[in-house]
């Protein structure tokens, strides 16, 4: 089923050349370089990484030159951990860049008590459970940002995430039961989803008019029974491999793309699979991604 290329544009995030958590994963690999076989290799978007210039003028001068355009950037809100207006302040800040560089998504994650980033903690046994206060606080930090999102014109999309209180489907089904479907919106990861043993089909299917950005992950099953065995950190679980490309793991997409032409989706799907480049060459990788989905959706 051929995809409409006036709706759906793709995009690849940089988190396959250098990883924003673990900078020694593509320390050699440039800002320009990066940016510079994205374009090569045929997309349109990115996201933005740790060495993307924090000037904006520069960092859109840079991408123009390539065809290429910000879609969403990875905001971290700590609603938990630090006040309202702190968070608000910040997201204020975060949406103003994006806005100049013409992104119309804004992916947040609630990090107040995520794992994620702790390297001694095996991702599948320690992820923080919200208590119902927790929930009630999150979800108005959340609806507070999509006000705030709206007012430039832009949609606040939250990031359900491995080793966050919003990872599986039952809180992905609390989220949007608490937030107003109006002004909170989700981001669509499939190897989130896939990971944390959820059927990212049956979430897609049924939070389709809430999906307003979606990232294209794949699962290696044979590092994903590793991480499990060996009780893998998230960080040590990405190191090994669990992530790749799409067409390069156990997901099928065809589904995917079918429901979200299906469902009208309109908007960015982007590549992202963190990975070690020095084992799975990012450049390599975004063309094997490319040519998977040209092939499927003729996009």
């Amino acid at each position: 089923m051929l995809l409409d290329p006036e709706r759906i544009k793709l995009g690849i995030a940089p988190i396959a050349w250098t990883n924003d958590d673990m900078p020694d994963l593509g320390a050699e690999n440039t800002f320009e370089q990066t940016i510079s076989e994205m374009a090569l290799a045929g997309y349109s978007g990115c996201e933005i990484g740790t060495k993307y210039p924090k000037e904006k003028e520069i960092l859109k001068q840079k991408l123009e030159l390539r065809g290429l355009q910000i879609c969403n950037a990875w905001f971290s809100s700590f609603l938990l951990s630090k006040p309202l207006e702190e968070n608000l302040a910040e997201f204020i800040k975060h949406r103003d860049k994006l806005h100049f560089l013409g992104a119309k998504i804004i992916g947040a994650s609630e990090q107040g008590n995520s794992i994620q980033g702790k390297i001694n903690l095996p991702i599948l046994e320690n992820k923080p459970e919200y208590t119902a206060g927790e929930w009630n606080k999150v979800a108005h930090g959340f609806n507070e940002m999509g006000k705030l999102a709206q007012e430039k014109g832009m949609t606040l999309t939250i990031h359900h995430h491995m080793g966050t209180g919003v990872q599986t489907a039952a809180e992905i089904d609390r989220l949007m039961e608490l937030t107003d479907p109006s002004l909170v919106f989700l981001l669509f990861d499939t190897g989130h989803l896939k990971f944390s043993g959820e059927d990212p089909l049956a979430i897609l299917k049924k939070y389709a008019e809430r999906v307003k950005h979606v990232h294209l992950k794949d699962i290696r099953s044979a590092v994903y029974e590793e991480v499990k065995a060996k009780k893998m950190s998230f960080l040590d679980a990405v190191r090994a491999g669990v992530f790749t490309v799409p067409g390069d793991g156990i997901i099928d997409f065809k589904p995917v793309f079918d429901t979200l032409k299906e469902t009208g989706y309109e908007g960015w799907m982007v590549v992202e699979a963190e990975q070690d480049p020095a084992k799975a060459n990012p450049f390599e990788y975004a063309l094997k991604a490319r040519k998977y989905i040209r092939d499927l959706t003729g996009i």
